[in-house]
This record gives C-alpha cells, sequence and structure tokens, in this order.
C-alpha cells in the first residue's frame, strides 16, 4: 500500500487543528444556546479522538530523517500543550487557552514542513 504524501498529511493535520479551534473557541458559545451542544462540546471522547488523530498524523508527516528540529520540538510541544487541555491541568479553566495554544503551535510545525518542502523542490 502506498503511503499518503507529506503536504497531504501537513493539510490534513492544519486543518485537523482549525476543527480544534472552532471547537475550543466557537463551540461554548454555540453551547450557550443549546443544551444537547453542550453535552457534546465536554464530552470526553472528543478530546481524546483529537489528541488520537493528531499524534499520529503529526507523526507521519513530521518525524523523517533529515527534519528540522524546530518543527520537531513545536510539533511535540504543540502535542504536550494539547493533552495538558485535555488532562485539564493545571486547572480546568485553563483548558481552553493551553488546548488552543498547543493546537496553534501544531498547526505552525506543519505549516513550516510544508512550506520547507516545497521550498525544497523549486
Amino acid at each position: 500500500m502506498k503511503a499518503a504524501p507529506s503536504s497531504l498529511l501537513d493539510a490534513s493535520a492544519i486543518s485537523l487543528s482549525g476543527l480544534c479551534l472552532a471547537h475550543c473557541l466557537a463551540l461554548p458559545l454555540v453551547a450557550a444556546f443549546s443544551p444537547v451542544v453542550a453535552t457534546w462540546a465536554e464530552a470526553e471522547w472528543v478530546h481524546a479522538l483529537a489528541i488520537g488523530l493528531a499524534a499520529p498524523m503529526s507523526a507521519l508527516a513530521l518525524w523523517r530523517k533529515g527534519q528540522a528540529l524546530g518543527v520537531i520540538a513545536m510539533s511535540l510541544a504543540g502535542l504536550a500543550l494539547m493533552a495538558l487541555g485535555v488532562a485539564h491541568w493545571p486547572s480546568h479553566d485553563a483548558e481552553t487557552p493551553i488546548t488552543v495554544a498547543g493546537s496553534l503551535l501544531l498547526a505552525g510545525a506543519h505549516v513550516f514542513n510544508w512550506r520547507r518542502r516545497h521550498a525544497c523542490r523549486t
């Protein structure tokens, strides 16, 4: 079976980060008006699923021989912050800012990877 191209994985990971940001920032506003959405917004399985998709997708797209150390550091820091946010550390109130920061770092790592890969081709 042929492996997915790295640029497709980067684009998918950036899109997943965008969904994470929408979930963290917009969904609470929508949830204020709908109890059904509020229940779904707080479901722990949604957060576990997001981390479960983000970690392997990032590993496939970013962690390869010759990868820039900064890209790897950004991706690890982003994943760590996302995991801390999901674990409600240091507090439940800090979940959103920590998770958003992690999502932005991870998306940034994928953007840098994408740009670096395309710069090498030209």
